[in-house]
């Protein structure tokens, strides 16, 4: 009860009347979510119940669904000369009840991609996993496919894409894998990735942003920017941005980035506060490895920060993730003193 008070949530008797302060939305695609104007955020579950809801049947007569200059749906009753952002079918929603595993599940630092997806049916599901031959992006391909969701394995290099592949169909062969070339350092390549993937006409429930460089020596991509802030940062920006609109017809969606807990080691404003875009994409003699590293996750963690605010009200949710320290993964092959630092604490942290 002392948690419940602490959240607001002991002013109510019923289970489905809501706390002072939220208020019961829908998307466009008829998913209910909740907005708390306390703390200004939003979210699927029901502040009470914890359930998930959507709303069931169609408009009543003379209603029509429209969208602002803000993406948010609102709803014009043509009969009454009236418009509501309530969606007039929320007192006809239905339950949401995703299949739950058997047991209690708990994780700790020894839980494996494989438990943490024990009991889901991913079947119907279509994921992309940027730098996915190798390393978290491709134990993450392995489970999400192995769970029955079709993934596409999104790499540099095609053989090690399609390499890939074939350890994924070698541990089960109706397993429904796919690789194709993205080079994150080439914009152009982006947008022919995005291009090649909306032509197979395929939904997108999840865009999974893994791929990135560390300790890399400086230097600038084909587009004129540092390659650790363009691999990193700003391909995933525009690959997202490119297949925004595929992720909000496939809603409920997801993107996830993944960061890291260094981005709390740098700065990127100047003296002033203001934002310093030449911390961004530094000269080589402004350079240092391990701050365009750490400078670049911070953008990851402030983009779906904003990604998130943005969709959320339209199905897509974004999540910026730290998957662990010194994972002893491909990351750090770009010089020998990373290398030496992440095999000696190799046995004190997570292994893939």
């Amino acid at each position: 009860m002392a948690a419940l008070k602490y959240a607001g949530l002991e002013d109510t008797d019923s289970e489905e009347e809501l706390p002072p302060g939220w208020e019961e939305r829908t998307t466009k695609d008829g998913w209910v979510y909740y907005a708390n104007h306390l703390e200004e955020k939003t979210q699927w579950e029901h502040p009470k119940s914890g359930k998930r809801k959507r709303v069931a049947g169609d408009l009543p007569y003379g209603w029509e669904q429209e969208t602002d200059e803000n993406g948010q749906v609102y709803f014009v009753d043509h009969i009454n000369k009236r418009t509501t952002y309530l969606d007039p079918r929320l007192a006809f929603t239905v339950e949401d009840n995703p299949v739950k595993p058997p047991t209690r599940q708990k994780y700790d630092g020894n839980s494996t991609a494989m438990e943490i997806l024990q009991g889901r049916d991913l079947s119907g599901k279509v994921a992309i996993i940027t730098g996915a031959n190798s390393g978290i992006g491709f134990e993450t391909a392995k489970s999400l496919a192995l769970h029955g969701a079709c993934v596409i394995l999104a790499c540099r290099s095609p053989a090690r894409g399609d390499a890939a592949v074939q350890r994924i169909l070698g541990e089960w062969h109706k397993a429904k894998v796919e690789a194709m070339t993205l080079d994150l350092a080439s914009l152009q390549s982006v947008q022919h990735f995005a291009e090649a993937f909306k032509s197979k006409n395929l939904p997108l429930h999840m865009l999974i942003c893994n791929a990135a460089v560390f300790g890399a020596p400086w230097s600038l991509t084909e587009d004129g920017l540092e390659s650790t802030f363009q691999v990193n940062h700003l391909g995933h920006f525009y690959l997202v941005q490119l297949l925004e609109d595929v992720l909000r017809h496939s809603s409920p969606a997801r993107v996830v980035v993944v960061s890291s807990e260094s981005h709390r080691f740098t700065e990127i404003k100047d003296s002033s506060g203001k934002l310093d875009f030449s911390l961004l994409s530094p000269s080589k003699k402004e350079y240092w490895a391990m701050l365009a590293y750490n400078r670049s996750k911070l953008c990851n963690i402030l983009f779906s920060n904003e990604l998130n605010r943005r969709l959320s009200p339209h199905g897509v949710t974004s999540n910026s993730v730290h998957p662990g320290n010194m994972i002893y993964s491909s990351i750090h092959r770009s010089w020998w003193l990373y290398t030496l630092l992440f095999t000696l604490a190799r046995p004190f942290t997570k292994s893939m």
